[in-house]
């Protein structure tokens, strides 16, 4: 039971760095997007479409540090063994 539960703990941990950082992406883009929309009455020229989207990182392209500090906390908190912990790290670290 205790190894269904470091998986899932895992899973969460890996789940939530990918959503937050593809939260933090979007918010970054969007912010970008509008700083480069000129104001209404500044428009002289017909107005140009936005940028095309940028597909959101994948899984791999997470943020290492967060992935990799929220591992150490896991193991600190004792729910993964150093064993597990230096296989996710690597994990993380050739993605």
């Amino acid at each position: 039971m205790p190894g269904l539960l470091r998986g899932i703990a895992r899973t969460a941990v890996v789940a939530g760095t990918a959503t937050a950082v593809s939260n933090r992406v979007s918010r970054r883009q969007g912010q970008r997007w509008s700083a480069n929309q000129p104001a209404p009455q500044q428009q002289q020229a017909p107005p140009q479409a936005p940028p095309p989207a940028q597909p959101a990182p994948p899984a791999g392209g997470m943020d290492r540090i967060a992935a990799l500090k929220q591992l150490g906390e896991l193991r600190d908190q004792g729910v993964l063994t150093e064993e597990e912990f230096n296989t996710e790290k690597a994990k993380i670290l050739a993605s």
